[in-house]
């Protein structure tokens, strides 16, 4: 246990160090911060804080950085996070509430949070295996395209277009496909409609005729196209062009950049994050080892109700903790309460 003074005395060497990206020695603390004591009883702060492993001397004659176990403990101690102004409200619910489509959302959302914290923001789709089918449609396009348009229960929309082996998709014949699909799949949940559209695949000489067998098949993997796309776990991602700039991350980049390019790493991590009383998960340097990113630390959150999909910022351990975990909450609510309004 540190006292509440070495305490406040991390917390100014967190966030001075974080601003000016230099070590920070107990001089520029009395002079930056109202602690009302000499710079040798700061000094004295930080010995025990050097003790405890929580900061480090980069040099013999510079300041004290911290540690991955200081930003730890200054994480888990934020007792007041900086509000967001009502112009970045204004601005976040603005920007997203201008989105047509799903995946215009999950971009817009990478975008918004990445200019916000200035650091790489990942977004998982949210979860759409419970959702039902509402409804399907088939519109030709020309000689030999077919829109399929899905619309699932929370009011997300697809759209894929369909190329046909031949120019003899009448509407007459778009209709007969579009109401036997429907049967099989409007009303169920993706898994089931993608089970029913696999056996109107095995079925479809039987229900459309041999000589239009290819023709359906081409529909028929479209919309398969679609569900499947619904069930698997995709993420959005901006902002990597933030850790190349000059003294932003001092860790090992192509790792880092390898992990996001992957995706995979970056949904294990992100799913096996456990949120704290704030609602905010923070993974922070060494944690990440099993990951390879112990250079970096994550914060993330949930934004859906069951709590399936996250939502978050990488970047290097010098990042503003207290300013990111509040840009991750807000955009996070705000981005539930547009998924709830389409629902």
């Amino acid at each position: 246990m540190i006292s509440e003074r070495s305490l406040a005395v991390l917390h100014a060497i967190v966030g001075d160090y974080v601003a000016l990206n230099e070590p920070v020695g107990s001089k520029s603390i009395v002079e930056r911060h109202a602690f009302g004591v000499s710079a040798a009883t700061i000094r004295n702060d930080m010995a025990l804080l050097e003790d405890d492993e929580l900061i480090a001397q980069t040099h013999t004659s510079s300041g004290r950085v911290p540690t991955d176990k200081g930003y730890r403990l200054y994480v888990d101690t934020l007792a007041k996070l900086r509000p967001m102004t009502q112009a970045q409200r204004t601005a976040i619910e603005r920007f997203l509430g201008e989105s047509s489509d799903l995946d215009d959302v999950m971009a817009r959302t990478v975008r918004l949070l990445s200019q916000l914290t200035n650091q790489v923001a990942v977004v998982q789709y949210p979860s759409l295996r419970s959702v039902a089918v509402r409804h399907i449609d088939l519109v030709a396009l020309g000689e030999n395209r077919v829109l399929c348009v899905l619309i699932l229960g929370n009011g997300v929309v697809e759209q894929h277009t369909a190329t046909l082996p031949a120019n003899r998709a009448s509407e007459q014949w778009l209709n007969t496909a579009r109401e036997r699909i429907a049967t099989a799949v409007v009303g169920q949940d993706i898994d089931a409609a993608d089970r029913g559209v696999a056996e109107l695949v095995s079925s479809v000489s039987e229900w459309i005729g041999p000589a239009d067998t290819e023709l359906a098949l081409s529909v028929l993997s479209a919309v398969s196209q679609q569900l499947q796309a619904n069930r698997s776990d995709r993420i959005a991602v901006a902002g990597a062009a933030n850790l190349t700039r000059p003294g932003e991350f001092a860790g090992s980049l192509p790792t880092v950049l390898e992990a996001i390019e992957e995706q995979v790493t970056l949904l294990r991590l992100f799913g096996e994050l456990v949120q704290d009383e704030r609602e905010i998960a923070a993974s922070i340097g060494r944690e990440n080892e099993a990951y390879g990113l112990s250079d970096a630390s994550i914060i993330a959150t949930s934004y859906e109700q069951l709590g399936a999909s996250r939502l978050g910022v990488l970047g290097p351990l010098r990042m503003d903790y207290a300013g990111n975990i509040q840009a991750v909450r807000a955009v996070a609510r705000y981005l539930n309460r547009l998924l709830s309004e389409d629902r």
